[in-house]
């Protein structure tokens, strides 16, 4: 047993032993059907606070030889399945933090050599028939291992991308890091020595061009999970059951914190679930990790159609984006997509993968954004939060005239910033419109189920201002009525999707001409 080579479980035994663990034990399912294969290459990115040492710690501990873990999985997920003794503690595991290795050795160009040098020590103590050359690479070390002794390793690498991210410019320390993952990674051998490597981090693997510097790993990241995406954060199931032990509305924790989408799951933050069952207090918990200084840089880029972008989003719209020209570091960036890209990888948007697009993912993360806008006092969003508050009265007023003529305006004014030409590109303008809304709603809920289909847009107050504000459901229809919108709101019962709220409720039915350019409003008060 060592630090880095067949370390024992006490890190995971941590986790376990902590107030709230949700048993993801299940992820050990997919890596043992994969070791041995030509899957067996993993890089799992997620954002900070998402659980990625956890899964690295639970993969040490299951696959450690340096431990026996058949009591801590034992009755776990994992359990069930066939494959569970067959690997448990059964290999030589090389498990290593890049951060924490990059602090111990006091300088970034000292990172690649104090792993190897550290790696090696432990690899003399545990293999002393094996002759050790202090030149060689890493990759060649352990190739030496498995020539002379037979026995292969699981390499887990956590914060694999540390150096990528903090050392983003110096161009000499990524290039030798990167020829040290090759070293470990890339070709026939390393397949000789591996069972199983997993990389976990915030980014994917670091592009060369076109290609990834690491071309033969497979990638689960925010953009695409695959398979993985249960583990990637709590479920909505998870979080239910989390609820209900903890007493918290489901509905209330929904509105705060769900938004991730990967493949067809509802992904919640791990870290804010925890801290809101643990403390009871509904509120952004990413401030404590110093959002602020982490976005404001990103979003206030001079990209074309960057600032529009991010006001869209933190109304509760939508933007298009292109996600596969990022280079996947921290200063490679083209154009707005690239940097939208970065925010997903870091969490901050979530990503609709059969759409394309990107939006804030809830209340919790749009609290962030807003605090960043508004120390920066854009004159973009003030510019539209002026229009907005306005239209949020007439509405509140049922006078459809204005709301009609505010509308109208907002589309023309910023026709420039916000290219409209179908019922989608309309939703946009919606967001923007009531953009002043959000002091007061969640944000709005975008197709939200209802009885009998989808309701456009739902708006829904927040607890402090349910006895002044309305909900608000709305519905948008291009080249059609405003009546025919107000109809399907009562015909396929809407109403349902705020069965719950107790306070006043208005249907809102909206249309816009193309031909005519004509924006019309019908507003109903819904009564009980």
């Amino acid at each position: 047993m060592g630090r880095f080579l067949n370390p024992d479980n006490s890190a995971f035994c941590v986790a376990l032993n902590s107030e709230i663990y949700v048993d993801k034990t299940g992820f050990l399912s997919y890596t043992n059907k994969v070791i041995d294969t030509k899957q067996a290459m993993i890089c799992n990115s997620r954002p900070r606070r998402f659980g990625k040492s956890i899964t690295a710690d639970m993969l040490t501990a299951y696959y450690s030889r340096g431990c026996d873990s058949e009591p801590l999985f034992s009755g776990r997920k994992i359990s069930a399945d066939d494959s569970f003794k067959k690997h448990l503690n059964k290999y030589n595991v090389i498990h290593f933090d890049v951060q924490w290795c990059f602090m111990s050795a006091k300088a970034a160009e000292k990172t690649v050599s104090y792993i190897t040098q550290k790696v090696l020590e432990e690899l003399q103590a545990e293999f002393p028939q094996v002759s050790f050359s202090q030149e060689s690479t890493l990759g060649e070390i352990l190739s030496d291992v498995t020539q002379q002794t037979g026995q292969k390793f699981v390499i887990i690498i956590d914060e694999w991308d540390a150096l990528i991210r903090e050392e983003a410019t110096n161009t000499a320390v990524q290039k030798e890091y990167l020829d040290f993952l090759r070293g470990l990674f890339k070709g026939t051998e390393p397949t000789r020595f591996l069972h199983l490597a997993f990389l976990t981090g915030i980014l994917p693997i670091k592009k060369l061009k076109t290609e990834s510097a690491l071309n033969n790993f497979y990638e689960f990241s925010m953009l695409d999970a695959k398979i993985l995406a249960p583990y990637f954060g709590f479920t909505e199931d998870e979080v239910k059951e989390l609820c209900i032990k903890h007493k918290q509305n489901f509905e209330d924790v929904r509105h705060w914190y769900d938004g991730y989408r990967l493949r067809n799951l509802h992904v919640y933050n791990p870290d804010s679930v925890v801290n809101l069952m643990l403390w009871g207090q509904y509120k952004s918990y990413w401030s404590q990790t110093g959002t602020y200084e982490s976005i404001l840089p990103l979003i206030n880029m001079d990209f074309d159609g960057l600032k529009t972008a991010v006001i869209q989003m933190i109304a509760g719209g939508s933007v298009e984006i292109e996600v596969s020209t990022f280079q996947n570091d921290m200063i490679s960036f083209a154009d707005k997509d690239d940097v939208l890209t970065l925010l997903i990888h870091l969490g901050y948007l979530a990503y609709d993968e059969q759409k394309c697009t990107t939006f804030i993912p809830n209340e919790e993360i749009r609290q962030e954004f807003l605090k960043a806008v508004k120390k920066k006092k854009w004159n973009e969003l003030l510019c539209f939060e002026r229009a907005s508050e306005d239209l949020l009265e007439a509405t509140l007023d049922l006078d459809e005239e204005s709301v009609a003529d505010g509308i109208e305006k907002i589309h023309n004014q910023f026709i420039s910033s916000i290219q409209y030409n179908d019922e989608n590109s309309l939703s946009s303008v919606l967001t923007i419109a009531y953009l002043s809304a959000m002091q007061y709603y969640f944000m709005p809920i975008r197709e939200m189920p209802t009885g009998r289909g989808f309701a456009d847009y739902v708006f829904l107050p927040r607890p402090e201002y349910t006895n002044e504000m309305p909900a608000l459901l709305v519905e948008l229809k291009w080249n059609k009525k405003a009546e025919t919108a107000l109809r399907q709101i009562k015909e396929k019962k809407y109403i349902q999707a705020v069965s719950g709220y107790t306070g006043k409720i208005l249907l809102v039915g909206l249309s816009y001409d193309k031909k005519s350019k004509q924006h019309d409003c019908v507003i109903e008060e819904f009564t009980r």
